[in-house]
């Protein structure tokens, strides 16, 4: 049997050491390495031989969605599992149009997880299975975007540092654009969700995985 090899990205510590643990008790199975965040496992990936990349939805700077898309399109061979607290068919959906094969929640059972690895190596899509009818009921309900979706890129990267409270400045430093640009971006996105203040545009953030929030 092939070794497949994982790389585990998630922006608390504790948590890559409980899948390094977990996995340890799955000789077919090897973490090869750790990231805390997108940045840093792109970099990695392209130095070495990762199989499947296991996400975690919900990540400051880039979340798993953003980090799921990129891995798609600049390391086709590395697959996607995401790894999330978040049991709607919502979540569930827009990180398998991103390109993730799996969606596993955070409260499944480690077997649930070992299956997602090996069904994503494989090429096979995998669902927790208390999402696979909602998931499909959601699928088949689509008729328009979600809020989230009518947004462009740039507007969700900004939508998502405005969030965790960054000045307008500071973004424009980030994202090498003027802050004037930025206020822009901010009109535009609060104009398209129907949102008018701050409080509001954090509250749908939380609400649709952007940011976790200050109690997560």
């Amino acid at each position: 049997m092939n070794t497949i090899h994982v790389i585990t990205v998630d922006d608390h510590a504790i948590l890559r050491a409980g899948l390094r643990l977990i996995f340890a008790a799955t000789p077919e199975i090897r973490v090869v390495a750790e990231a805390s965040g997108g940045a840093e496992a792109l970099s990695i990936l392209g130095g070495i031989r990762v199989d499947v990349a296991i996400v975690e939805f919900s990540m400051a700077e880039m979340n798993g969605i953003e980090l799921t898309q990129k891995i798609r399109a600049d390391f086709p061979e590395t697959r996607v599992v995401v790894l999330s607290m978040h049991g709607s068919a919502e979540f569930a959906h827009r990180a398998l149009r991103a390109g993730a094969l799996a969606y596993v929640l955070k409260a499944s059972a480690p077997d649930e997880l070992f299956d997602a690895v090996r069904s994503a190596a494989s090429g096979t899509r995998y669902l927790s299975p208390v999402l696979r009818e909602s998931v499909l009921d959601h699928v088949l309900e689509q008729g328009s975007p979600t809020p989230l979706e009518r947004l462009s890129a740039r507007e969700r990267q900004v939508l998502q540092l405005l969030v965790e409270g960054h000045t307008s400045r500071a973004i424009g430093e980030r994202l090498s654009v003027s802050t004037k640009s930025i206020e822009t971006y901010r009109r535009r996105l609060m104009d398209k969700l129907g949102i008018h203040d701050i409080p509001q545009l954090v509250r749908f953030a939380i609400e649709h995985g952007v940011t976790r929030g200050a109690s997560s």
